[in-house]
């Protein structure tokens, strides 16, 4: 009786799962902290001390990667302070996110454009604008004309009418209005160019204009 012979094909083995990435597009893995809690304490009873073990880290990773770079830190706690001790590890070096969890990104909350023209102040989302003198009395002077397009040649009338000298031409006023949305940042909209005429101020629902306690004796 005989035994039929039966081949088997070596079988490939199996792909690795992708890693788990939590990277957002445009960004790039530089390094990576590791939070060892440990106290003295613990450290003497396993036979060791906290700089042989840093020592010892370290060279694990000059030993399976020579060029990485390395920087350790000492956290501190209050003498007695309870919880586990890597948690206190990661409040003092100022990591307050749950182990795991990406940080989300930070974005500016957008409050709005408020032009206080009676203490002559530009808040833009909560923050004072820097504006210089000059670009305050251009926003100034366009929005007591809003809705008007209002020509180069009256800007310099009206906001260089005492100047000796150093009298802007057309062209410098183009400058000065790009330097003033600049700085208007998300809002710089507000201040249009009319094709031919000049420019005009246009009101958003997040823009607040606060005239003060009497009129302005430029608003005409």
């Amino acid at each position: 009786m005989s035994l039929a012979t039966v081949s088997t094909l070596p079988t490939a083995p199996a792909a690795p799962a992708p890693a788990l990435r939590l990277v957002p597009d445009g960004s790039e893995v530089r390094g990576f902290a590791l939070y060892v809690g440990i106290d003295e304490a613990k450290a003497r009873a396993a036979g060791v001390d906290l700089p042989a073990l840093v020592d010892a880290l370290r060279a694990l990773t000059a030993e399976l990667v020579p060029s990485a770079e390395t920087y350790a830190a000492v956290a501190l706690a209050p003498a007695g302070l309870g919880g586990r001790d890597v948690d206190i590890v990661r409040r003092a070096l100022a990591d307050r996110t749950p182990a795991g969890t990406p940080k989300p990104e930070t974005k500016p909350r957008r409050t709005g454009l408020t032009l206080d023209l009676g203490r002559k102040k530009l808040r833009i989302d909560g923050e004072t604008a820097p504006l210089t003198y000059r670009e305050f009395e251009l926003l100034q002077f366009l929005v007591l004309r809003e809705g008007r397009t209002v020509t180069r040649t009256e800007i310099i009338g009206a906001l260089w009418s005492d100047a000796e000298q150093d009298v802007p031409n057309e062209r410098t006023i183009d400058v000065h209005v790009r330097r003033l949305r600049a700085k208007l940042g998300d809002y710089g909209d507000v201040v249009r160019t009319v094709r031919g005429g000049g420019y005009r101020f246009d009101r958003h629902a997040d823009v607040v204009i606060r005239y003060g306690e009497g009129p302005s004796p430029d608003r005409f």
